[in-house]
């Protein structure tokens, strides 16, 4: 499971393990839309950049960020969250994505780069956490084929005081190969 963290590619799209270089180019696609932060746990926005951002680095929580790149751009980030190797279960979160990407399939494609890349690693889990308000992300993920589990009440405070419950999702390898099939 050593190798989960590495660079990704496909195409026009690359993942990156984020670098103290990124720091400009992130802050200035996450600022491309400063009002997606209020469902966010943390905010990326102006105000709030260099102290996320510094977090991001520190890597708390077993954190491992990337930044996504579109033809050489940094157009978002995402992150390995919550690694389990002993238990074969990883979480995919902390994902950004600029506006103008959005509803173009694009999100799916880092996601699909993700988890064929995990699974194929050998992890056999996949988890989602997902703010109960945003309706956006619930859906990409039931597109992607997870099952939503359930609903953790009042889960966490956000950087805006607000106390937010969090929609579980989850992906199993043998689903996921399944479905991966089923698309050829």
């Amino acid at each position: 499971m050593a190798d989960l963290y590495i660079p990704l590619s496909d195409d026009d799209l690359s993942l990156i393990p984020l670098d103290p270089a990124h720091r400009d180019g992130l802050a200035a696609a996450c600022a491309a839309d400063e009002h997606i932060w209020s469902i966010y746990p943390f905010s990326y926005d102006p105000d709030h950049f260099d102290e996320s951002f510094a977090r991001m680095q520190n890597g708390g929580s077993g954190r491992m960020c990337y930044v996504i790149m579109h033809f050489g751009q940094i157009v978002g980030m995402t992150a390995w969250l919550d690694n389990r190797p002993d238990f074969q279960s990883v979480e995919i979160g902390n994902s950004y994505i600029i506006p103008a990407l959005r509803g173009s399939g694009f999100n799916d494609r880092v996601k699909r780069l993700m988890i064929d890349h995990a699974v194929s690693i050998g992890y056999r889990r996949i988890v989602f956490k997902v703010d109960a308000r945003n309706q956006r992300s619930q859906g990409a993920v039931l597109k992607l084929g997870c099952t939503r589990e359930g609903l953790l009440r009042a889960e966490r405070i956000t950087w805006n005081g607000h106390l937010r419950d969090t929609a579980i999702f989850s992906i199993l390898a043998d689903e996921w190969r399944a479905k991966r099939a089923g698309e050829a």
